[in-house]
């Protein structure tokens, strides 16, 4: 199903019971982020909140806040159609005669569908502002987290054209709002909108761009896609396939760019190269943690064009899992072919929440010789923003990549430390405040498939006949403890019956992580346990998720984890000046105590169900 908009989207929302109105007045700033935080992470419905205070416009959100929404929006019954979509598109195939040609017919018209098509006549450009009737402030956009450094526009679809070739992007970069008419542009090292204002700057001339509020949900989730580097393929062009049919699209009204002609905003303007640069953020990420501030480029905005009754569609980020989390998964599903097609050994890859898209990544094989979880996870490196992974974990094909604990139990059973572990470095994502530089670290690839004699040194190893043979599982039986030794700043700690042991640490000087490392390695309760997880203070130890969230945001693979007497230890503290890091480590997000109290107190008010709250 192809929706002409996100209005007609949030109709069969709400007629299905996934939308509920909110029509008591709300503040947009913290107010709906902490109502709407506790929605998507029980998976509650979407919302529309009616009366914002300060605006004529209603705010939508959650809109995408469940697996089945996110299908719902992209015409797919489950998110693996969108594999199979993809691989009906690439599979091309069928032979020379005319009985093959023809079972491609449906395949090709498929892919004509790709490009956009102006229309004349735009809804998103019912009204226009212009000049100085440009007021920013008129439109409901959140502060989300009380240390932002202000609203941030967090579903806006940034267009740019390629000054030289004229080839189109859509990116989803966050805008903060400076003025009525500027806002910051946040274009990070690796993203094209930076690569685009560095050829207008070789040029001498302005950047034209437009951000673009709305659309319909297969156009918001294409410009989070990550799409590969193929001339004429283009968000829209995806968006396009998913809906089945062309996108619209209209040129702007003071910039010569095409825009969606089905949003319900559109911000247009330009970034002058040659000017200064402003401070933008801090901002409550995707990560969990603040990015903090730092300078990017200036956003002038020349004309706000919007529907006659519009409606602000807006999201959170924030602690895992959240809104993006199921957009990631839907990436993950729609990709899968082409990283097959790459690396055909790979059967499936999942990105768990707590890995924050980025952090983590599960990969099966079907695996037929010793090394090759090492040249599937360096193969992955490789792809597209897969780059930034900072730990793989590759495990066999009988593994399901999504059951999170399962996974792990793997790693325990099959992955011994320092023999199936390895590190290296690479590009990491620029958000990433633990690595030893910015947009620089190391990276951990954790062999859990079964092992072949060649892979652990058996004698069995030399004889090449036997290269066929496997190993059966390690011998390691975990073991939890009953009596856990005691160390200087530990808050909380406990094994599992899976083999980890979650340490919180009240980190006060240079050292000290390791230091319990070898303390709690020679003792006695190690004799079970083959992961020592080091969080800092602010961790739940009794909660898993909130374990490996706190470690993968907080580790430099290469700097903070390591073997120590046997077992791999990670350690997620809060790294120190006096241990040679001397960037600023920023907060965890937490919400202002007084929102939360406000919305507990006003809930049964927005007439929201208990069951949400």
């Amino acid at each position: 199903m192809a929706f002409p908009d996100i209005q007609s989207f949030m109709r069969l929302l709400e007629q299905r019971g996934e939308l509920l109105r909110v029509t008591t007045p709300v503040s947009r700033e913290l107010e709906i982020t902490e109502i709407a935080d506790r929605m998507v992470k029980q998976g509650g419905p979407a919302l529309l909140f009616e009366n914002v205070t300060g605006s004529d416009y209603p705010v939508a959100i959650g809109l995408l806040g469940t697996k089945e929404r996110v299908a719902l929006a992209l015409g797919v019954d489950d998110l693996d159609g969108l594999a199979e979509k993809v691989r009906a598109l690439i599979d091309l195939s069928g032979g020379g005669s005319k009985l093959g040609l023809l079972s491609n017919v449906t395949k090709l018209r498929d892919a004509m569908n790709l490009p956009p098509r102006r229309v004349r006549n735009a809804p998103a450009q019912e009204v226009v502002w212009r000049g100085d009737d440009v007021d920013l402030s008129k439109i409901p956009v959140l502060k989300c987290w009380p240390l932002d450094g202000g609203p941030f526009v967090t579903l806006p679809l940034v267009i740019t054209k390629d000054p030289e070739t004229g080839e189109r992007n859509m990116g989803m970069y966050r805008v903060q709002v400076m003025s009525r008419n500027t806002t910051g542009m946040h274009w990070q090292r690796h993203k094209t909108g930076t690569k685009h204002l560095e050829k207008a700057k070789k040029l001498g001339k302005r950047l034209e761009v437009a951000v673009a509020i709305g659309g319909d949900p297969a156009l918001i989730y294409a410009a989070t896609a990550p799409l590969p580097p193929v001339p004429g393929l283009d968000e829209f062009a995806l968006a396009g396939y998913l809906r089945g049919q062309r996108y619209p699209v209209a040129k702007g009204v003071t910039v010569d760019l095409d825009v969606p002609a089905n949003a319900e905003f559109v911000l247009e303007g330009y970034v002058d190269p040659s000017e200064d640069w402003v401070m933008e953020g801090p901002f409550g990420d995707h990560t969990g943690f603040y990015t903090l501030p730092d300078l990017y480029p200036h956003f002038h905005v020349t004309a706000v064009t919007m529907r006659r009754n519009p409606v602000y569609p807006a999201t959170i980020v924030g602690r895992p899992p959240m809104e993006d989390a199921y957009l990631i998964e839907a990436s993950e599903r729609l990709f899968l072919p082409a990283a097959q097609l790459i690396i055909p050994e790979i059967v499936d890859y999942h990105m768990p929440p707590a890995g924050v898209a980025h952090n983590l990544v599960f990969v099966s094989i079907k695996k037929s010789y010793p090394g090759q979880a090492y040249k599937v996870a360096n193969g992955l490196f490789g792809l597209g923003q897969m780059m930034f992974a900072k730990v793989i974990v590759v495990l066999d094909e009988d593994v399901t990549v999504t059951d999170f604990d399962a996974v792990w139990r793997e790693v325990t059973q099959k992955a011994v430390p320092g023999r199936d572990t390895l590190t290296t470095r690479g590009p990491i994502d620029v958000l990433d405040h633990s690595s030893r530089g910015w947009g620089y670290g190391g990276k951990l690839i954790i062999d859990a498939t079964t092992k072949r004699p060649e892979e652990v040194g058996s004698a069995a190893s030399s004889r090449p006949d036997q290269a066929g043979d496997v190993l059966s599982p390690e011998g390691f039986t975990p073991r939890a403890a009953q009596d856990l030794p005691t160390f200087d700043g530990v808050l909380a700690q406990r094994q599992t019956l899976d083999g980890y042991w979650l340490v919180a640490l009240h980190k006060t000087r240079a050292g000290q992580a390791r230091d319990l490392a070898a303390a709690f390695a020679a003792h006695p309760a190690a004799h079970g346990i083959r992961h020592l997880l080091i969080c800092d203070d602010q961790t739940d130890v009794t909660d898993i998720q909130d374990v490996w969230w706190t470690i993968l945001n907080n580790i430099d693979a290469e700097r903070d984890v390591w073997v120590q007497q046997g077992l791999l230890a990670w350690d997620g503290a809060q790294k120190l000046p006096q241990e040679g890091f001397v960037r600023e480590w920023p907060p965890k997000i937490v919400m202002d105590k007084d929102i939360v109290d406000r919305v507990d107190r006003l809930w049964n008010v927005y007439g929201l169900p208990e069951q949400w709250r």
